[in-house]
């Protein structure tokens, strides 16, 4: 993690050389930023968070639900927030852009994300490889789909399916916990050698620490290309023209998935 940050603070520094000369108002010394539960939003704001520090900057982090964070970014006690998972966050998001309450980075920080549901490589090697498999395999997955914490897109979607029995999951359970408890239990799950489908998604450690399987045929449910995503920066409307140098450097942040689930392993060790 250190020497990432090593590494990718030579590359914003040079590019935000230009910006850092310029004259900024005192309010901007402290910078704001919203942080979901989730690790790699964790990951990525620690690595902004060291590099302002570095530049003399004060930050604070603020950890809180999607809709507080934007919420805060409308009502200005929160500037930045750096995970904007597009299509997952779409939902919870969409009332904030339609009305010009915060302003999402026109370039994604991250191109190649993914999130759609997934299992472990023993279950796709037992025949459970795409969506409309699922309901064959009921009484072994024991009815249910594990997802994250309430209110995100994810599982929405779930729920959306269930309701609409589409591929036949009507009569599933969504079991909705947050991050850490989804993984403890598929965790607990594999180590039976059981069966369970699961929200999985990268960047995420567990792509380093599981051999899981990515299931297809997912008809757009999780958007367009298997639940292909990208990650965005999302500031307060205003933040680009109150504080043009932040947001140059929020703009010069890039990541890869590799990269962050990289970054994200020691994270987790914590947890």
């Amino acid at each position: 993690m250190k020497r990432f940050i090593r590494q990718i603070s030579c590359g914003v520094l040079m590019l935000s050389s230009t910006a850092l000369m310029a004259a900024e108002p005192a309010k901007c010394q402290s910078v704001r930023m919203g942080v979901v539960n989730w690790t790699d939003v964790i990951a990525t704001s620690a690595v902004a968070e060291v590099l302002l520090q570095n530049m003399g900057y004060d930050v604070k982090q603020t950890s809180a639900a999607q809709q507080i964070v934007f919420g805060g970014l409308r009502d200005d006690r929160l500037d930045v927030f750096l995970g904007y998972w597009k299509p997952a966050m779409d939902k919870n998001i969409a009332p904030f852009v339609a009305a010009n309450q915060v302003k999402v980075f026109d370039t994604p920080s991250m191109n190649d994300a993914q999130a759609t549901l997934a299992v472990p490589q023993y279950v796709a090697d037992g025949g459970l490889k795409t969506f409309a498999d699922i309901a064959k395999f009921k009484d072994k997955l024991g009815g249910k789909i594990y997802g994250i914490e309430p209110g995100t897109g994810a599982n929405a979607n779930i729920k959306g399916m269930i309701e609409k029995n589409q591929f036949g999951l009507g009569g599933f359970q969504l079991v909705e916990s947050g991050e850490a408890g989804m993984l403890a239990a598929v965790q607990r799950v594999t180590k039976r050698n059981e069966w369970v489908v699961f929200v999985g998604w990268t960047p995420h450690p567990m792509n380093i620490n599981m051999k899981i399987a990515y299931l297809t045929g997912s008809e757009d449910v999780f958007g367009p290309g298997e639940g292909a995503a990208t990650v965005s920066v999302v500031t307060a409307p205003d933040y680009a023209t109150r504080c043009p140098n932040v947001n140059k450097l929020m703009t010069n942040l890039k990541f890869t998935a590799a990269q962050e689930s990289q970054m994200m392993v020691p994270i987790m060790w914590r947890h």
